[in-house]
């Protein structure tokens, strides 16, 4: 069974206090379903913006929601009137009092930077993440990483079901959602772009073999990433550099965020399917990535450390400017401690070093590095 989601408690304490509550998240993730079971303090009105009929009642956004002055207001899928903003910012300002407004955003490069421009102050955001380690039972952790954590995919009857789930939502966000977040270009070639990516997981970003092996330019390959990026589909993991001289790399890791989703672009139908591919290692890393971000989310930095020489760590847990966890990940059950994560370690000057393996009881392998399972390191924390 699938607990309550994780972040309803901080969702809550959001509303008390900001005037209006960005909600942020792939499609399907569950925002909807999230915020129609709130218990809130006032009576809701929600208004769904793929709708024709209600984005007609906001014709005259400003007669219509003052009308509504005395309801929490919830706008989903508000990217695709971002006109609004404006409105809701001299309407709070009019009235200003917490939890008046609820933006659900399903994906838009730009939408942060949009409501950021009206709303700043006022506004408080959030992102819902499909389901991860925290929020489901304990011994679920392979269907989680095989299927991904979309609810509808994650709570599917059959593995097949869970596989055309994610084929039919990878063919809507191609053939429509891109058209809607304001990349009007060819499906088929960021389909493409999407399974190159998915291909090369967890690899350094070069965009100029992605452009090459596309015909397109360096640019447009950017602008689909950055799309992609902004859309939950992909995490580009920054490389640490800090007050370090040597030889680094300085281009970013790129990950496909669900494993689900990368394995539907891969052809991976089951965990026996994914075990004899070269991918089980980068899947895993990237699950492990996904895991401990979604648990943590805002209280670390996250970054990857890799020199020219070879020295490597997957992911360093950073808090103002210093290294708290270097992570190497690796999908053993006989984990050593590498040369190259004890050069990275003492370059990044790591207060301790943990190996994620495939094993359930941890133990030292050194004075200040542990081998432990993703479980035992997310319970730790």
């Amino acid at each position: 069974m699938v607990k309550d989601r994780q972040i309803l408690p901080l969702f809550q304490e959001y509303l008390s206090i900001f005037p209006a509550v960005g909600l942020l998240g792939p499609r399907q993730v569950g925002k909807t379903t999230l915020v129609k079971n709130l218990i809130l303090e006032k009576e809701s009105l929600y208004l769904d913006l793929e709708k024709a009929s209600d984005r007609a009642k906001l014709v005259d956004a400003e007669l219509f929601l003052k009308a509504h002055a005395d309801k929490t207001v919830i706008l989903d899928e508000i990217q695709l009137m971002p006109e609004l903003f404006a409105e809701l910012r001299s309407l709070i300002d009019e009235q200003r009092e917490p939890g008046r407004f609820i933006l659900l955003g399903s994906a838009s490069p730009d939408l942060i930077r949009k409501s950021a421009d009206s709303l700043a102050g006022r506004i408080g955001y959030l992102e819902l993440t499909p389901f991860y380690l925290g929020e489901i039972d304990s011994d679920e952790l392979q269907k989680l990483w095989i299927r991904g954590g979309f609810p509808l995919s994650f709570l599917a009857k059959s593995d097949r079901e869970s596989q055309l789930w994610r084929q039919n939502f990878i063919k809507t966000y191609l053939e429509r959602d891109l058209a809607q977040i304001g990349l009007s270009t060819d499906p088929r070639l960021v389909e493409r772009f999407w399974m190159m990516l998915a291909n090369a997981q967890g690899g350094i970003w070069n965009a100029e073999s992605f452009a090459k092996a596309l015909g397109i330019t360096r640019p447009t390959v950017n602008r689909y990433l950055e799309f992609l990026e902004g859309s939950f589909m992909v995490r580009v993991l920054a490389p640490f550099h800090q007050n370090i001289k040597k030889r680094l790399v300085k281009s970013p890791k790129v990950f496909i965020r669900d494993t689900g989703l990368l394995h539907a672009l891969t052809g991976v139908t089951t965990m026996d399917s994914l075990i004899n591919q070269l991918l089980v290692g980068p899947s895993w890393e990237g699950f492990v990535i996904q895991q401990i971000i979604a648990t943590l989310r805002e209280e670390y930095e996250y970054y990857f450390y890799r020199t020219h020489q070879g020295a490597e760590c997957d992911l360093l847990l950073v808090r103002n400017g210093v290294v708290k966890t270097a992570i190497e990940i690796k999908n053993t059950l006989s984990p050593k401690l590498s040369k190259g994560m004890q050069i990275s370690m003492e370059d990044t000057e790591a207060e301790k070093g943990v190996i994620i393996c495939r094993i359930e009881d941890g133990y030292p392998l050194s004075e200040k590095v542990r081998a432990m399972g993703l479980k035992e390191f997310l319970r730790g924390l």
